[in-house]
């Protein structure tokens, strides 16, 4: 298994989280979508909506990263790492400024994770149900019941990704204070 860490103590940094990774994705996948929704006749507009979609997109990663910085004392481009640490349960690390930033992380994460929890799971049930709903309310059983399905699929993912981020919180928080 590779190191987590490269020699200066800080977190190992990968390609996937660079920004113009993040960008180029977001472009291809607005892309795409914009061409399946709109036709093959509007690739210009869908490749210009895409682009400003991809640009917002890399502004707000770009924003959250730096807050997150500032709050955990540590460098924009170490909080991807130092989040892909948490998801995995590795160990936390030796140094204790990156252990302070990590605490710190973990901190901010689950604040928000735990603040927003009672407003946002039920409000995407009820985009998803109620779009159920309308489906079924219009007459189109075939619409509905396909929403229906991926509203219970998407809804149970929520639900079980929420709370093992929130476990995986809580085991690092665990592991940086013993």
């Amino acid at each position: 298994m590779a190191s987590t860490e490269r020699r200066d103590g800080r977190p190992e940094r990968r390609w996937q989280d660079g920004l113009w990774v993040i960008g180029l994705f977001a472009l291809a996948v607005g892309f795409l979508t914009r061409m399946a929704f709109g036709g093959a006749s509007g690739w210009l507009s869908a490749l210009v909506g895409a682009a400003l979609m991809s640009l917002y997109t890399v502004w707000l990663v770009r924003r959250r990263r730096r807050h997150d910085a500032r709050t955990t004392g540590a460098c924009p481009d170490d909080v991807p790492a130092m989040e892909r640490r948490i998801l995995k349960g590795a160990p936390p690390p030796e140094d204790p400024g990156r252990r302070r930033a990590m605490a710190a992380l973990v901190d901010s994460r689950q604040q928000r994770l735990r603040r927003h929890r009672w407003w946002s799971l039920p409000l995407l049930a009820v985009l998803f149900f109620g779009t159920a709903g309308l489906w079924f309310a219009s007459g189109e059983r075939v619409a509905g019941g396909w929403m229906l399905a991926v509203a219970v699929v998407f809804m149970t993912w929520m639900v079980w990704y929420h709370f093992r981020y929130d476990r995986r919180l809580s085991q690092m928080r665990r592991r940086l204070q013993g």
